[in-house]
Formats: C-alpha cells, sequence, structure tokens
C-alpha cells in the first residue's frame, strides 16, 4: 500500500461507497414512510408481479435486517427484508419487485443472471486470493523476479475477476429493475404518482452497484500498473 492507493483507489472507493449508501437509505426512508393507495404488501407486490409473468415453483420468505432483500436462485426464493416483507410503503413495493425481477431473469434463463451465478464461486476464492498474492508477488520479486512476476500475474488475474463479476452485475440489476418499473405501472401495482418514488429507491439502489464497479476497476487498474503490466 503507497500514498497512490490511497489517493486514487481507497479514498475514491470509500466516497463513492458512501455517497451511493447514503443515497440508498436516505431515499428509502423517506418513501418508507409513504403508504401505497392500494394498500399491497411487499410480499403481496413480487407474488402479483411473479404470477403476472407466469412464474411457478417459487417462495417469498422474510429475512431479518435491514435492506437485506435478495433473491436466491438456488432455492427459487425471495427473502424479503422485515421493512420490505410485511410493509405497504412505496419502498416496500419497489424493492420487492425488483427481487421479483430477479426471480423472472432467473425463469427466463437471462443470459447476465446466468453469467453472474457462475461467476460467484470462482469470484469468491479469487476475492479472497488476490491481495496475498499481489503481496507474495511484490516479496518474490526481489528474491526470484521470474517466480514473483508470476505469483503477480496470478494476483492481477484474480482482481480481473472480481472487476469481470461487478461489471456483469450491472447489467442484471439494471434489468431486474427495469422489469419492476414495467410491472408498477403496467399491472398497477402503484399510482403513477407513486411510481416517482419506487423508481428513486431503484435508481438509488442501483449506485451502490455502479460504485462496486467502479471500485473494482481502479484497484484492478493500480495493481496493472504496480506489476508493470499496464505500462506494456
Amino acid at each position: 500500500m503507497d500514498f497512490t492507493y490511497l489517493l486514487f483507489v481507497m479514498a475514491p472507493a470509500m466516497l463513492l461507497s458512501g455517497v451511493a449508501s447514503w443515497m440508498v437509505r436516505s431515499t428509502f426512508s423517506r418513501y418508507e414512510g409513504a403508504t401505497t393507495r392500494r394498500g399491497m404488501t411487499g410480499a403481496q407486490a413480487a407474488d402479483a408481479m411473479l404470477r403476472h409473468a407466469g412464474v411457478v415453483g417459487y417462495s417469498i420468505e422474510p429475512v431479518s435486517g435491514r435492506l437485506s432483500d435478495h433473491y436466491d436462485p438456488r432455492t427459487r426464493t425471495l427473502r424479503l427484508s422485515e421493512a420490505v416483507y410485511g410493509s405497504r410503503s412505496i419502498s416496500a413495493i419497489g424493492v420487492a419487485c425488483h427481487e421479483a425481477g430477479h426471480a423472472i431473469q432467473h425463469a427466463n434463463s437471462y443470459a447476465w443472471l446466468g453469467l453472474r451465478s457462475n461467476l460467484v464461486p470462482v469470484t469468491q476464492i479469487a476475492s479472497n486470493l488476490g491481495m496475498p498474492i499481489i503481496f507474495a508477488g511484490f516479496i518474490l520479486a526481489q528474491l526470484a523476479p521470474a517466480l514473483g512476476q508470476m505469483a503477480l500475474l496470478v494476483g492481477v488475474a484474480c482482481f480481473a475477476i472480481a472487476f469481470l463479476f461487478a461489471f456483469v452485475t450491472l447489467p442484471v440489476e439494471w434489468d431486474a429493475s427495469a422489469r419492476a418499473q414495467r410491472a408498477m405501472a403496467e399491472q398497477g401495482l402503484l399510482d403513477r404518482d407513486e411510481l416517482d418514488g419506487a423508481n428513486k429507491v431503484l435508481n438509488a439502489a442501483f449506485l451502490t452497484y455502479l460504485a462496486a464497479a467502479i471500485s473494482a476497476l481502479l484497484t484492478l487498474l493500480y495493481f496493472l500498473m504496480r506489476s508493470g503490466l499496464l505500462r506494456r
């Protein structure tokens, strides 16, 4: 770690992550207190969206935590947080429909979702090994340059996989929100004036994935530069 890493990687990453997280929390909280006129809960809205799309064989469960909502393709389960599952707020409907969008992607064999799912196990390994391998490469470079360079290449490859995963996540999340926005409008899950709030919640959430992708890119570029590969 050096000044360049702190200034051009760590600081921007922390800033982007902080701003994105703040926008998600503040936007969700803003519309969390706005009850929809139809009075549907998040779970009911997700169920209605899935039934309208002809998706079967899924389940919807509550999960502890705040903003811990996610779709598990292994069990075909939508897990909605306490602030979403039984809530009748605009925020809850937007988030629940977004997760339903992932279930529809899965049912329709959406290519980007399949690619991201396949990348999950290798990304978990690469994320854990990338930094130790890079540091080992820098040390080995002083003792055995050829071996050190090889270790650096492997470490950079780990960061490349992490960036690829973050990049692939962007179209997956954007498409799920787009499906949610269409469903909320076309199926009348929200009134016209309520849609704006739900869309703002989804757009704020997307910024967290965009921030993660930019941070992963900055990290990859930094280690490409440090390894000498970028200059070549």
